[in-house]
């Protein structure tokens, strides 16, 4: 006879307790194990039960090389980093900020799937068919309307409504409002998201069905869930940007059949998404060439991409005064402003300094650590820099380290050559100058580098 159990989930990495603790045994994290409802048999799971037979290892050359057919969802940048479509039978989770545009991008690739003829079905446990309806209209895409849609949280009806309409590529939308009846918690819970998302993982491969699982992030910007959900899925997508600008980015942080390498932009638009093929002419239009901005050679992924960085730099009346980075690590920053102080010696232990990445992008690389530090410098300095012939924009990329030297970074001859094709040269980079003592005083003179 089944009887009611309790454990202790961690909402984090997934691990179980019989017991309640304040702190998870299996991350370390404080308050993060939650109780959850189970059911177990009444004998003993090793009483009378069949032994396990052998299993024969094989040799990996004698294993037989299958080639993925991918599905091109019709959008080059999403393609791009899925590492060439969608394969069948994975699953492919896709998180990002509520409104930055996840149902729009999977509407996007069911219509243009629909379009190429393939067979599609859209879940949806969070709006109605109406409203979803009416996103289709805006795509001004006729093949929009077509997408087989319910709208349903229930996820038995869920999985025999894929078993019977047998799709080719299917959105769940969103993985932690479906609700499992197997489980008395509620949905969104560590054992509802990891029952679902197991349960979709077990058709989908069974049928060759593609999911597309669109997740919920928590306020720190993390997939919303259990670790194991994660781990699950073949490919993790993180859909990032301001729901207040217009350019996302789209970047794989996971994918077993291809790169993680790789990263699309786009351009939110009144009728969709718009793929932003030369990201660099966008931003390098709009540089406003004041002090206290520098136009970065950054890369994404494997494609360099030109994004202006902002500094503010003003009198602070507080103590500490603020230190505030949109688009780069805060801690990174930090590390820039030690280093310049010391090293490049402009302090500013006194004043409140104000970073921003232009456009709503996200730069996670080192290579940006000269371009926060010229222009902060420019900010305090309050001089503009600027380019050969004072028409444009400085650009420049390399890494600070801790005692004051440019160290190199990946593909600096890209970032060279994609400079180049917007007329940005010379380029401030650790080949041209060796610390950062050298590159303030290449950037804003001898006399104002020794004033400093």
């Amino acid at each position: 006879m089944a009887r009611a159990t309790s454990v202790y989930v961690c909402s984090g990495c997934g691990h179980e307790t019989a017991r309640w603790a304040g702190r998870c045994t299996g991350c370390g994290e404080w308050n993060t194990l939650v109780e959850t409802r189970t059911e177990t048999g009444g004998g003993s799971a090793l009483a009378g039960s069949p032994r396990a037979q052998a299993v024969r290892p094989v040799a990996l050359a004698e294993v037989e090389r299958r080639e993925h057919e991918r599905l091109s969802t019709g959008i080059g940048e999403l393609d791009s980093v899925l590492g060439g479509g969608i394969v069948p039978g994975s699953l492919v989770l896709i998180g990002g900020a509520p409104g930055i545009g996840k149902s729009t991008l999977t509407t996007m690739v069911l219509a243009n799937l629909m379009a190429a003829g393939r067979r599609t079905l859209y879940v949806s446990a969070e709006e109605s068919a109406a409203q979803i309806r009416l996103r289709a209209e805006r795509l001004r895409n006729g093949h929009a309307l077509r997408i087989p849609v319910i709208g349903e949280t229930d996820l038995d009806a869920v999985l025999a409504t894929i078993e019977r309409e047998r799709p080719e590529v299917c959105v769940v939308d969103s993985v932690q409002t479906l609700h499992c009846r197997d489980l008395s918690s509620g949905a969104g819970s560590v054992a509802q998201v990891r029952e679902v998302a197991a349960r979709v993982m077990e058709v989908a491969k069974r049928l060759g069905t593609a999911a597309l699982l669109v997740g919920h992030v928590t306020k720190d910007g993390a997939l919303a869930g259990p670790r194991v959900l994660e781990h699950i899925v073949d490919c993790v997508l993180q859909f990032e940007g301001e729901r207040e600008r217009t350019y996302r980015t789209v970047r794989a942080v996971k994918n077993r059949f291809g790169s993680t390498d790789e990263a699309g932009v786009f351009e939110m638009r009144d009728h969709g998404l718009v793929e932003v093929l030369d990201a660099s002419a966008r931003f390098v239009g709009e540089a406003t060439r004041a002090p206290g901005s520098v136009v970065v050679c950054a890369m994404e992924g494997s494609r360099p991409l030109l994004v202006e960085v902002q500094a503010l730099v003003s009198s602070s009346e507080l103590v500490p005064p603020r230190r505030v980075a949109a688009g780069l690590d805060r801690n990174r920053l930090a590390l820039v402003l030690a280093v310049l102080g010391r090293h490049g010696g402009i302090g500013l232990g006194a004043a409140d300094v104000f970073v921003n990445v232009v456009g709503g992008v996200r730069v996670d690389e080192p290579g940006v650590d000269l371009a926060v530090a010229l222009a902060v410098a420019s900010a305090a300095k309050r001089v503009a820099l600027h380019g050969t012939g004072g028409s444009r924009p400085l650009a420049c990329f390399g890494e600070l380290g801790l005692t004051g030297e440019l160290r190199t970074v990946a593909h600096a001859d890209r970032r060279r050559a994609e400079a180049k094709k917007f007329g940005l040269v010379p380029v401030v980079e650790p080949e041209s100058v060796g610390t950062l003592r050298e590159a303030l005083s290449s950037v804003l003179g001898p006399a104002r580098a020794q004033a400093a």
